[in-house]
């Protein structure tokens, strides 16, 4: 008597089963395999088997999903590929993502705003270039009021998951009119930084009220140089939560250019016109590439970012009489100290900023400093004789130290700004 397969049930001839019944089982047999693989006929070149259904042995034949791959082509940063067989791809791990984790990504210097050697708050009513936090200025013409100040971030509220920024800056117009000029910005040494290339400027803010700021890039050829090129970026729809907001621009080639002393890459972020308002910012970035990457500073160190900043702009400050540069009388009003650089700077100081200075030999009563410069001849990029004054009292060829006059608010300060 015929009995079934265990897996489709086709019927086939047992040793009992009389001949004919043979015949006819083994006759249901072709005629269950051929029912079961009707589906595995057909097809054309290309196509591919696939499950119709749930159902066993329900195929139908396709054409090769759109989500198929049938190709792996090497990127950016990216190398390998194929069309075929085992397919190797690798990365480029400096150039990856635009080379987010390269050292110097980031041409902008102190872009998260840890650096305030100058101090903390600053109100101007005169038009010109005021510097503030370290390497950023806010720069104005027109008849204004403004004050630039270190804000602080309540920890954890820092506009970056993952990068707990400590400080901001505030330029807060709460006047302004016959304005020309109303912006805050950079200059980034040297006009060749990223020329003739696809750069992308990004940076966080916030404001007052819903308003819009301006951005653009000026290449300022240095004194005896070209005329100045500037290129537009973008309009940005600041509101009153921080967001980041980033520009990508092609920034002209130098060619044919001619490049004079002291020339730079100027990205700005301009204020509305004649409108007092409240602006926020934090996390400045400029980078080659057509998109703004994770946000790092330009040395990705605490201590690096200083000495960058110092090369710029560097202040001594201290405890109550401490002493920042010793050296001589030359009369009973004046004399002569060397002041050592706490890193070499871009060029020879051109300006000394100080406060509550005196001069004193250990023995007698300090003496009031009323004048402190550059000697004459005597400025370096490393060190620089500084030429003192007082009232009276010095006396001649005696060494004398320059101190802070019993105040931690004395200082001393050179620059070497752009």
């Amino acid at each position: 008597m015929a009995t079934t397969t265990p897996n489709f049930g086709w019927p086939v001839p047992t040793s009992t089963d009389l001949v004919k019944d043979g015949a006819t089982a083994i006759e249901a047999l072709g005629d269950g395999i051929d029912t079961s693989m009707v589906d595995l006929k057909g097809g054309t070149t290309g196509q591919i088997l696939a499950k119709a259904t749930s159902a066993d042995m329900d195929f139908a034949w396709i054409t090769n999903d759109v989500g198929d791959i049938t190709a792996v082509t090497a990127g950016t940063g990216i190398t390998g590929g194929g069309t075929s067989g085992a397919v190797t791809v690798s990365f480029d791990q400096a150039n990856f993502g635009g080379g987010q984790f390269a050292a110097g990504k980031n041409k902008i210097i102190n872009g998260d705003f840890a650096n305030w050697q100058r101090g903390t708050t600053l109100t101007y009513t005169s038009s010109g270039l005021n510097y503030l936090p370290d390497r950023f200025f806010s720069w104005s013409i027109g008849t204004i009021n403004i004050t630039v100040s270190q804000q602080t971030f309540t920890p954890g509220t820092a506009p970056v998951a993952g990068y707990e920024g400590q400080y901001f800056m505030r330029n807060a117009v709460t006047s302004i009119s016959g304005q020309s000029i109303q912006a805050v910005g950079q200059r980034i040494e040297d006009v060749r930084t990223l020329a003739g290339q696809t750069a992308t400027f990004s940076f966080w803010a916030k404001a007052d009220a819903s308003r819009t700021y301006t951005t653009r890039l000026i290449q300022n050829f240095g004194s005896g140089g070209s005329a100045e090129v500037i290129t537009s970026g973008g309009s940005h729809s600041v509101t009153t939560s921080w967001q980041r907001f980033s520009v990508t621009v092609a920034i002209p080639s130098v060619s044919g250019k001619t490049i004079g002393t002291s020339s730079y890459l100027q990205p700005l972020l301009d204020g509305p016109s004649n409108t007092a308002n409240t602006l926020d910012t934090w996390g400045w970035q400029l980078e080659a590439g057509s998109f703004a990457t994770p946000f790092q500073t330009a040395t990705g160190t605490v201590q690096g970012e200083l000495a960058a900043c110092q090369r710029y702009y560097f202040r001594f400050t201290g405890q109550s009489f401490a002493p920042y540069a010793i050296g001589n009388a030359t009369t009973g009003t004046g004399g002569r100290v060397l002041v050592k650089y706490p890193v070499t700077m871009r060029t020879v100081p051109t300006s000394v900023d100080y406060a509550s200075l005196t001069l004193t030999d250990d023995v007698n009563a300090p003496i009031t400093a009323t004048a402190v410069t550059i000697a004459t001849n005597q400025g370096g990029t490393d060190t620089a004789g500084l030429a003192f004054t007082v009232a009276s009292g010095l006396t001649q060829y005696r060494p004398y130290t320059l101190n802070n006059n019993s105040t931690t608010a004395g200082y001393l300060g050179l620059s070497a700004e752009l």
